[in-house]
């Protein structure tokens, strides 16, 4: 069995920029990657697609540099198309499914680096053909240069959809409505919260975003209300109180949050954000988890953005090298310094960001019962709220009683909405509600795959 000093989940920026660091260090490193190059969901297919105008610059820039130091760096074992499906805590041994074949390799520290999944916005007819979340209208931008057909609406709120307009303007696409959910009053919230001066770079990036859809035509409708997609077949319609509109292809979007689904499976320690209204891992200010073995990096430990990810990855590998009685005390301060005013830096504008795109009640907890909320099983919001009054306190136990969460996504949909409902049914705070509890395989795997272990490793 092949062993590292440092073994990195995913290779985007947090993964990348650890990988990096730990092999200047001198560790031995594996990066266990899902997808086929580096880049992660923010630089996904970078080498690729970097020249693309319709991208914003920091894309070849940024994500173009990361990408080649992590190709450059030496004594780094790079697995693409590799997926981690179970962790032995005690004896820090991962099982890697890597082309169609599982294997095991230990670890002497284990980092996380697994980024950020979107909200799910189970709204009525959001399983319909043409509807989907924002994030995977991106992907097909940057991986195969696709751009949606028709009238294109975009329904939510948060950086990204503003980010996502502006590229999918550049492209062609067209014509273009922004459907804004965000509650009155947020604007004056956020500024309440502080952080415009210090987080003021970035703030200029947003309004110049803001400024440019508004050049290419984005029509903007704000504080949306009861969201629903209709059309027979396919969606061909968006309806809200008080409007309707055409449209070829819906993306929902309601914020980012904490990828934990590894973490929670592995039972570190995790607390409820209540700004976004998420779980998030408990970590100290190196990344390091209440686990001994396990570190969080990027925006799987708080939603931060690429830079405050670099700056992560860079730490937990600076930590797992002082852990590992590779550099002394005094030098991993040092060497630390740089990178804690950049994680500030990048991190000012958070308070503001959180308290202006605060998803509101109504978009977290379907107020029609026949809304699907798992589309594994398609378990509807009123078959949950059933559950509830009928004695479910939460997730796990809908689970048992209706299958939610047991479908190939284990419940990265429909957790947190399932939670939500539960939680407003019986009239308690969703984190009181709780969350999922996963187990491995992390993710689904055959039984052929299994049984290719080595005769050995099965031992």
């Amino acid at each position: 069995m092949r062993r590292f000093d440092l073994a990195v989940i995913g290779a985007g920026p947090a993964g990348m920029a650890a990988a990096v660091e730990a092999a200047h260090l001198g560790l031995s490193v594996l990066v266990v990657d899902e997808q086929p190059a580096p880049g992660g969901q923010v630089f996904r297919a970078v080498e690729a697609a970097g020249g693309d105008p319709a991208l914003t610059e920091e894309f070849p820039e940024a994500g173009g540099a990361l990408v080649r130091a992590f190709r450059a760096a030496e004594d780094i074992a790079y697995w693409p198309r590799a997926t981690l499906w179970h962790v032995d805590l005690a004896g820090g041994v991962l099982s890697v499914l890597r082309d169609g074949v599982s294997e095991e390799v230990a670890a002497t520290r284990l980092l996380l680096a697994t980024g950020a999944q979107e909200r799910p916005v189970p709204v009525p007819g959001w399983t319909l053909p043409g509807v989907m979340g924002a994030g995977a209208a991106q992907i097909l931008l940057k991986t195969a240069g696709a751009v949606p057909r028709g009238p294109v609406v975009i329904a939510g709120q948060g950086p990204l959809a503003w980010l996502l307009a502006v590229q999918l303007l550049r492209a062609g696409a067209g014509p273009m409505t922004l459907l804004e959910t965000g509650g009155k009053g947020a604007l004056w919230d956020a500024l309440r919260a502080g952080g415009l001066w210090t987080g003021r770079r970035l703030l200029r990036k947003g309004l110049s975003l803001v400024r440019e859809a508004r050049r290419h035509g984005l029509r903007v409708v704000r504080r949306v209300r009861n969201l629903q997609a209709g059309g027979e077949g396919r969606v061909r319609r968006v309806r809200w109180d008080g409007g309707e509109i055409a449209c070829d292809t819906l993306l929902l979007h309601e914020g980012v949050i904490p990828s934990t689904h590894i973490g929670r499976a592995l039972g570190l320690e995790h607390r409820w954000d209540e700004a976004q209204r998420c779980w998030r891992p408990v970590l100290d200010e190196w990344g390091a988890s209440s686990h001994g073995f396990v570190a969080v990096a990027g925006d799987g430990g708080g939603i931060g953005g690429w830079e405050a990810a670099v700056a992560t990855g860079h730490l937990a590998a600076i930590d797992a090298a002082r852990r590992m009685d590779r550099l002394p005390a005094a030098e991993c301060a040092r060497r630390a310094r740089p990178y804690q005013t950049r994680l500030a830096s990048a991190l000012a504008l958070r308070p503001f960001l959180d308290r202006l795109y605060a998803p509101a009640p109504e978009m977290l907890v379907p107020p029609d019962d026949a809304t699907i909320i798992c589309r594994c099983e398609e378990v509807t919001a009123g078959q949950v709220r059933l559950a509830a009054r009928l004695g479910a306190t939460g997730p796990n136990q809908v689970k048992a009683y209706l299958r939610a969460g047991m479908g190939p996504c284990q419940g990265r949909m429909c957790g947190g909405t399932v939670a939500a409902v539960i939680a407003e049914e019986r009239g308690i705070p969703i984190a009181e509600a709780g969350a999922l509890r996963p187990r491995a395989p992390f993710k689904p795997l055959t039984v052929g795959e299994l049984a290719a272990l080595p005769p050995g490793d099965v031992a």
